[in-house]
């Protein structure tokens, strides 16, 4: 499909002749009369943990909630993505992706216990992606219950390593060579926020780098003189504080965490910090990686030989963008017109990065709903109104199929 034969006055008449579909007005019954359902699935998965690199019990309650639904072939990949199909009208070996992900932000041993005060859901993980992951059911079972059967396959993911040094490995996994769907899916759809308007169509690039510096070590007076790791670091710290930075395409760097030493009376044998490094261009991510590595080596050489330096790149997630012109924007323009949506566009990181990167059609959106205090233990949801987004999610998938 090229923008050029469809523009956007086609997009609206598909857009409208779809919800005006029999059996997408089925499913949009469903969303709207099956709340309650929607949120026991919400409270169900919350109270079960999945904390980064062991999202596997999660993994299995949703694995039996697709099968309970219909899906065909429900599996867990080598990496425990749990993905099911949903069947198109004809033969196909394309697909098209809809996600969520499993994990959330909060270590093992957190309370994820949820608490209802109203409409309001109180839990940590309880938008991110709690929402999403029950967004990703209400889509599955609505399509079964309407009968609907779309151009191309649906490929269903709940799928693990979205959060922090996760560092987007389901999604990774499942767009490279070791993936039975390796270079099968044409588009991709992650939900992953809260609203009905929401959607995050330029993916933020990010570089996470562990720096440590280590040395001999020794007793503050008896040692004294002797190359110290922390006072190392923390002129290198000084210096990348003062490295400049674009601002167009914005770029920020953050140093996150920093630690060193055993006592007050001890002169450290090594300290580390965390370094965080975002942009929307993959060149200016580069451009400042290189210049952080440099500052640091200066920072050491004084000492070399006493002190080491290693740097590990912890996380790298590529940036993109969906072009405005792409079918998939401008279906989305379109769904949102028919909805009465105002289009709320936003820079982010998500599981989207991955196939943005890859210049395949991908964006992430809202699951509905309203939230805040996201990735901390203060974490609420209110799903009301969500079948708002779900509907909206559902036009645009299917219409997805057609192109």
């Amino acid at each position: 499909m090229t923008t050029e034969r469809y523009p956007s006055t086609e997009y609206n008449r598909g857009i409208t002749a779809l919800a005006s579909n029999p059996a997408v007005h089925r499913a949009f019954q469903w969303f709207h009369l099956h709340e309650p359902q929607l949120r026991r699935w919400q409270l169900e998965l919350l109270a079960i943990p999945a904390p980064p690199f062991a999202e596997a019990s999660r993994a299995a309650w949703f694995l039996s909630r697709f099968r309970e639904l219909g899906l065909h072939n429900p599996h867990l990949d080598s990496i425990g993505n749990v993905l099911a199909e949903y069947p198109a009208s004809t033969k196909s070996s394309s697909r098209i992706l809809v996600s969520a992900h499993l994990d959330t932000v909060f270590p093992a041993g957190t309370n994820t216990t949820p608490r209802e005060d109203g409409a309001i859901i109180h839990c940590p993980g309880a938008c991110d992606n709690g929402a999403g992951l029950a967004a990703l059911l209400g889509l599955a079972a609505a399509l079964r219950h309407a009968n609907i059967k779309p151009a191309i396959p649906l490929l269903f993911a709940a799928n693990v390593g979205e959060e922090g040094e996760g560092n987007l490995r389901g999604m990774r996994h499942l767009f490279s060579s070791e993936s039975e769907y390796f270079k099968r899916i044409t588009a991709a759809i992650a939900i992953d926020a809260p609203g009905n308007a929401t959607v995050i169509d330029r993916a933020l690039g990010s570089r996470r780098l562990r720096v440590t510096i280590t040395g001999p070590g020794g007793h503050s007076w008896a040692d004294f003189g002797i190359a110290n790791p922390v006072v190392a670091l923390s002129a290198a710290i000084q210096a990348i504080s003062k490295l400049k930075l674009s601002t167009n395409p914005r770029t920020t760097l953050n140093i996150g965490t920093i630690s060193g030493g055993t006592s007050v009376n001890s002169i450290p044998s090594s300290a580390s910090a965390g370094i965080d490094i975002r942009s929307i261009s993959a060149l200016e991510l580069d451009r400042l990686e290189l210049a952080v590595l440099k500052t640091l080596d200066h920072s050491v050489k004084p000492a070399k030989g006493e002190l080491h330096l290693h740097v590990e790149r912890i996380g790298d997630r590529p940036s993109g963008a969906l072009a405005p012109s792409s079918p998939l924007a401008q279906t989305l323009r379109a769904v949102d017109r028919h909805l009465s949506i105002k289009t709320s566009a936003h820079v982010g990181s998500t599981d989207a990065n991955l196939p943005m990167s890859l210049n395949i059609p991908a964006l992430a959106i809202g699951s509905g709903g309203a939230a805040g205090n996201i990735h901390t233990l203060q974490e609420w949801f209110d799903p009301t109104g969500r079948d708002l987004a779900l509907r909206r999610i559902l036009l645009l998938l299917l219409d997805l199929c057609s192109q």
